[in-house]
Formats: C-alpha cells, sequence, structure tokens
C-alpha cells in the first residue's frame, strides 16, 4: 500500500503571518502602530488555536473560520488598536488566500513524483482549504482535502485522525502527518501515525510531554530529501 503523507495546512503549507503587511497599513501610518503588525499576528494565530482546543473540550464546535473572526476580535481589543468593522472584514479576506511558503511547490512536485499519496488535512473548513490551495497553485498535488468539519471536531482529539485514515482506507503505519504544530505532531503520535514536524523557525521549541516526532526538518524540501 502507498503511503499517505497528510499535510496540515495552515502554517505548515500556508504562512498565516502573510497577512502582516496588510495589517501594517490598516493599524495605520504612525511608526509605533505599525510595528504591533507582526505582535499582532502572533497573537491572533495564537489565539485561533486556543479557541479550537476550547470549543474542542467544550464539545462547541464552530467552523475554523469562526474560531479566526472571534481571535480578531480578541486581539483587537487586547492590544487596543481599534480597527474598523472594514478593516476587519478585510483582514479576513485577506486571511482567505495567504500565500504558500516559498519552496513548497517545488517539494510537494518532488513527493508526488515519487507515488505518495499526498493529501490536505486541516481544521479548516474544506472549502476554505481548496480556496487557498487553489489560489497558492497547489490544489493539484493533493488527492483529496480532508476537513475536521466532516466530523465536528478539532485536531488534536484522536476521533479526527481516526477519521482520516478511515476516510483514505489506511493503515496508521501507513500514514505521515506532516506539520509545522506541534500539538498536531503529538496528536498524530498518540493516535498511533507517523509525524514529521517542520520546524519553521529555529527558536521554536517542541513539547516536552515524551512524545517526539519521528522526523523534524527545517522545511519541506528537506522532507522531500528524507521520504522522496
Amino acid at each position: 500500500m502507498a503511503t499517505v503523507l497528510a499535510f496540515d495546512v495552515y502554517g505548515t503549507l500556508i504562512d498565516t503571518h502573510g497577512v502582516v503587511a496588510e495589517l501594517e497599513k490598516r493599524l495605520g501610518s504612525s511608526a509605533d502602530r505599525a510595528s504591533l503588525a507582526p505582535e499582532f499576528s502572533r497573537r491572533w494565530r495564537d489565539k485561533q488555536l486556543e479557541y479550537s482546543f476550547r470549543r474542542g473540550l467544550m464539545g462547541a464546535y464552530v467552523p475554523f473560520d469562526q474560531c479566526t473572526q472571534e481571535a480578531l476580535e480578541f486581539t483587537d481589543r487586547v492590544l487596543q488598536t481599534r480597527l474598523s468593522e472594514v478593516d476587519k472584514e478585510h483582514l479576513m479576506a485577506v486571511y482567505s488566500r495567504l500565500p504558500a511558503f516559498p519552496e513548497v511547490a517545488d517539494a510537494l512536485a518532488r513527493l508526488t513524483a515519487t507515488g505518495m499519496r499526498c493529501v490536505a488535512f486541516s481544521n479548516g473548513t474544506r472549502e476554505a482549504v481548496e480556496g487557498l490551495l487553489e489560489q497558492a497553485g497547489i490544489r493539484s498535488r493533493f488527492e483529496d482535502v480532508i476537513s475536521v468539519d466532516e466530523v465536528k471536531r478539532f485536531k488534536p482529539d484522536p476521533a479526527v485522525y481516526a477519521h482520516l485514515r478511515h476516510r483514505l482506507d489506511v493503515a496508521p503505519g501507513d500514514t505521515w502527518l506532516i506539520t509545522s504544530n506541534p500539538f498536531d505532531a503529538i496528536g498524530a503520535r498518540h493516535a498511533g501515525l507517523h509525524a514529521a514536524w517542520v520546524r519553521r523557525s529555529l527558536d521554536a521549541p517542541f513539547d516536552p510531554w515524551g512524545i517526539e516526532p519521528d522526523l523534524t526538518v527545517a522545511e519541506l524540501d528537506a522532507l522531500a530529501e528524507r521520504l522522496g
């Protein structure tokens, strides 16, 4: 049976901090406010994930887009940036067309050429993920898009990884999760899958839970060299 590579999307294939340039414009022309953009982006992303975790624990699932919207509102409040409703609508639209990391297209081409089955596997809805992959020019590299929305739970719930395997009819030992998010790698390993951690920042630590990824790479080019 062919090996399956299930790629996380946000932060792994798609650069969630690709919104920083637009934030700089929306936060204003003063140097002090524009300099908040990287911090705003980081907090927005962290709160987006936190909201998905909290909703998962509560059993109060909503589409990931709503977590993103609520996280934007919170970040605006905590940083007191006073974005207008038009600004917020525009930023949400930008989030729906974030760029892929530079090496992604070539690395995916190399991996698919080996005969491995590649799928996108995301907390985002299928519609949102399809849109991101299409605008990044990489949708054709994936056999399928699998969303947690199909089971109304969020990663790292074990049911999500089981759903991935059942949808593809593949054994845990033949399934690799490729992710830049440590919580996702740990969730996959806990569920019996292999996991490759894409450590996109040298400063990024891995959670000290005693559950390690099978493979750590700096970017997807290295993954193609190791698994291709």
